[in-house]
């Protein structure tokens, strides 16, 4: 039987509860009705404010971000694709540095098993313990205080630290992808972005496509800084348009 709208779309909050993330295909499958009625009734709540569209689906509004331990289960393949077409990008690198984040974890591991002979400055406990397993790679880890949530250090001991090297490259996630740039929804972590890409010759951001049209607190650089943005779906027209205007290179995974 056919099911009323509003119960339709009160059990698609109740899909949200259990999941970050949904897709419209899963929706369509598990309340028996075409994904074009799904599309509208996405549309409809994300016009309420009661969940974000993403590029085939929907997510959770972005509030604050889960932890990176949540964000690990999150988009795997996506962020796997992600890592592979972003290693071109950093091959030659020698030095690089690399923010915390479940997308940057996904490329250290790439890295540690495609690169070699290079040292890489991290403030990710995530990062620098998948690089372990190469042993030609040299793990620079940044001081500070530690925050548990992102698995990584941040604050003045941070930022001191990064200012004393230069890297070939540096690559960061972020927590939304808006017009006016990359941001991220802790302050302290945006600070350690911004200070990566202050020394290094080239900045590349990976993030997925539920990123997309997200602001959070704190932008860590305008499009203007950024070089690349490697991702898994292209972007609706407005944020390409403003990639564009900043001169950013798009690389889909």
């Amino acid at each position: 039987m056919r099911r009323p709208k509003a119960t339709r779309q009160s059990q698609i909050l109740q899909e949200l509860e259990r999941a970050p993330s949904l897709r419209v295909a899963e929706l369509a499958r598990r309340l028996d009705v075409s994904t074009e009625t799904i599309r509208r009734d996405l549309d409809e709540m994300t016009a309420r404010g009661e969940l974000n569209r993403t590029y085939g689906g929907a997510i959770r509004p972005p509030a604050e971000e889960p932890a990176v331990s949540i964000r690990h289960s999150l988009f795997v393949e996506e962020r796997a694709r992600i890592a592979r077409a972003a290693i071109p990008l950093i091959r030659d690198a020698r030095v690089l540095m690399i923010g915390s984040g479940a997308t940057t974890v996904h490329l250290a591991r790439r890295i540690a098993v495609e690169m070699k002979n290079l040292t890489v400055i991290t403030h990710s406990f995530g990062v620098a313990t998948v690089l372990s397993i190469n042993p030609t790679i040299r793990v620079m880890i940044a001081p500070g205080t530690y925050v548990a949530t992102e698995g990584a250090t941040v604050g003045a001991h941070t930022l001191e630290f990064l200012q004393r090297f230069h890297a070939d490259a540096v690559v960061t996630g972020a927590s939304g992808l808006g017009p006016d740039g990359p941001s991220d929804a802790l302050i302290d972590i945006a600070a350690v972005y911004a200070a990566m890409s202050r020394q290094a010759a080239r900045h590349v951001v990976v993030a997925d496509h539920s990123k997309f049209e997200q602001i959070f607190a704190a932008v860590y650089a305008p499009w203007q800084g950024i070089d690349t943005l490697v991702t898994d779906a292209p972007p609706a027209r407005a944020l390409a348009e403003r990639l564009a205007q900043g001169g950013v290179s798009l690389t889909l995974s």
